[in-house]
């Protein structure tokens, strides 16, 4: 018997489902206690590779943002993000959930973004 597509969508790990693919360079900002650490974990299995820090100095292929609304202004981070990015590059913004200290409101995300040049 064949898994149905819904089966099967559901057996592909978080990075799958988030585009990533052996080998990439995944360069994490905002580490901090709160993040996802299945999802850090599936990103490592898939990619291969341990993720990268801030400090990183060479290109990569994705960066993950841990972003909270207090951590500064986030037009100026996206900018940043961008620099080390490889052509066709991502930037995987993560945010807490509604309700939870931290959210960044949708709005405020698309502002920053249109304005950085997303």
């Amino acid at each position: 018997m064949s898994a149905t597509a819904g089966q099967a969508q559901s057996e592909r790990s978080l990075a799958e489902r988030l585009g990533l693919k052996a080998g990439q360079v995944v360069q994490e900002i905002g580490f901090d206690d709160d993040v996802d650490e299945e999802l850090r974990e599936s990103v490592e299995s898939v990619t291969g590779n341990e993720l990268v820090d801030e400090d990183y100095d060479d290109v990569v292929d994705v960066v993950l943002l841990w972003w909270r609304d207090e951590d500064g202004d986030l037009f100026d981070e996206l900018t940043n993000a961008m620099v080390p990015l490889t052509g066709g590059g991502h930037i995987w913004l993560l945010t807490p959930k509604a309700g939870r200290d931290g959210h960044v409101e949708p709005s405020d995300i698309g502002e920053a973004a249109r304005s950085a040049g997303l």
